[in-house]
């Protein structure tokens, strides 16, 4: 075997997202025999079993989900060639967003490349907290969302992977006899809560200094010397982190890329994929298509936000 039709592929890929083989073959236009068919002649193929036949649903063993991960890349591909025949892709709106937290040069570079690539669609991006984007993510409002939750990632995450939260500060004096002074951006904030969790549990006194509108103020007012706050260890500047202050530790947090339905599949995942090779720290051990969950995605978006998972500000 050398090559591999791509409708098989297109098929998997359908199944794994619709996670139903009769909704994949409604959307198809096909019968769910065909759909069945296509699974097994492209298991045959490949020589192994992609979906998990002990697990309920629709579930992918281990290759299966490097395959998943791979058909992606290569029907984007596909896909971008297609549209520069029959410009397909023109007027094509992808909506996307993420906490302020993780921008900066490089997802700047990675998102000019991704415009580059697909010069016909109109990519919209904004800058929100993650429980506001996995509300607008619910009711179908945006198409790619990255999130930061603890003490799981999020049931509809496609990529996900756990950072270290830590202590950080500036040119600060800490005085064990005076109340902590603490930056933060408010009680909605994740992150605050895990601070104002970890000293309180650990009897530490404390007491908001300042309360943060955008992230950039927070690093700022933490640079200057204003008081101590919590920062994912990959994202804060390395000179304020604080591992030795005698500080109590704080809770890991979980980084999701999670997407909908309604964006063109190819557009969708190529950008997915960019921002997962692009916001996972180096060396981060992550999860991409987690095997036995179908992708990681959900049966029902609505289900997983009252899931009781708590998102970051």
């Amino acid at each position: 075997m050398t090559n591999i039709p791509t409708e098989l592929l297109r098929t998997l890929l359908t199944v794994v997202d619709l996670r139903s083989f009769t909704k994949a073959a409604q959307k198809l236009g096909v019968t769910q025999p065909a759909v069945s068919a296509q699974i097994k002649r492209l298991q045959f193929l490949l020589g192994f079993d992609l979906l998990d036949k002990s697990a309920p649903g629709v579930s992918l063993t281990e290759k299966g989900s490097h395959v998943v991960s791979q058909a992606r890349k290569l029907l984007a591909i596909n896909d971008q060639i297609v549209s520069l025949a029959h410009g397909s892709g023109r007027g094509r709106l992808l909506r996307f967003g993420l906490p302020g937290d993780f921008v900066g040069l490089p997802l700047w570079q990675s998102l000019a490349a991704f415009r580059a690539r697909w010069p016909d669609v109109r990519l919209h991006m904004k800058t929100c907290c993650s429980s506001a984007l996995l509300h607008e993510l619910e009711q179908g409002e945006i198409d790619v969302i990255v999130a930061m939750t603890s003490p799981h990632p999020h049931e509809m995450a496609s990529h996900h992977w756990r950072d270290e939260l830590v202590w950080t500060r500036g040119p600060i004096a800490i005085d064990p006899a005076q109340p902590l002074p603490l930056v933060s951006r408010g009680e909605s904030c994740l992150f605050h809560r895990h601070m104002v969790a970890a000293l309180e549990t650990a009897g530490r006194s404390f007491e908001m200094v300042f309360t943060a509108g955008h992230v950039d103020e927070l690093r700022r007012a933490v640079a200057a010397g204003l008081g101590l706050s919590a920062m994912t260890r990959s994202l804060a500047d390395p000179a304020t982190v604080c591992d030795d202050a005698g500080l109590p530790p704080l809770a890991d947090v979980a980084c999701s890329i999670c997407v909908g339905t309604d964006a063109d599949p190819a557009v969708r995942d190529d950008l997915v994929a960019m921002l997962a090779e692009t916001l996972r720290p180096r060396g981060k051990p992550g999860t991409t298509e987690r095997p036995g969950t179908a992708d990681g995605r959900a049966p029902d978006v609505r289900a997983a936000a009252r899931s009781g998972m708590q998102s970051v500000a």
